[in-house]
């Protein structure tokens, strides 16, 4: 597969007309992963609509693709998100994330807390008490974080609190 800039390029100009927001574009290896959203959230049509246009594209760009086979899987960003640009950040101030640091380039390699802030070169992240001020260009990866709740084993065990009849009157 092409350079991902190259390919990056070619499904931001395939999906243009279809009105989704390309969140990310993942080349490994012989498997191509677009993550795609929209307002309000996308559907299965739209999916489609986007597997397809991504397909054809491709197909018509023989310079970036592979002439042998690979798998394009195209899907919503999910629950948790990655977050790649400013911009991303920006729209989940608020929120929950998981930020790692590329090596050697900043005091904390992981980072999970709030995001207080974020602008064009660098992000705030709340955590532990303390603000961490992270560049973007030493992000490796960061994405929100989903609050699942209660673990399974702090839940309280069906019927716990209650008494089982005796079957007596």
């Amino acid at each position: 597969m092409g350079r991902s800039e190259d390919v990056e390029r070619i499904v931001c100009t395939a999906v243009g007309g279809i009105g989704v927001e390309v969140v990310d574009v993942v080349v490994s290896g012989r498997v191509l992963r677009v993550l795609l959203d929209k307002p309000g959230g996308i559907d299965l049509d739209t999916l489609s609509d986007a597997n397809r246009a991504i397909s054809e594209a491709l197909d018509g760009a023989p310079d970036v693709a592979p002439r042998s086979s690979y798998s394009l899987e195209v899907s919503s960003p999910g629950i948790e998100r990655p977050l790649r640009t400013a911009e991303h950040f920006a729209r989940f101030v608020g929120s929950e994330v998981s930020i790692r640091t590329r090596p050697g380039r900043s005091a904390e390699r992981r980072v999970k807390g709030t995001l207080v802030a974020a602008d064009d070169g660098a992000v705030v992240v709340e955590a532990d008490g303390a603000s961490h001020r992270i560049l973007l260009d030493d992000v490796e990866r960061a994405r929100t974080v989903f609050d699942w709740g209660q673990t399974a084993k702090s839940r309280r065990p069906v019927g716990a609190g209650r008494q089982e009849g005796t079957g007596r009157r």
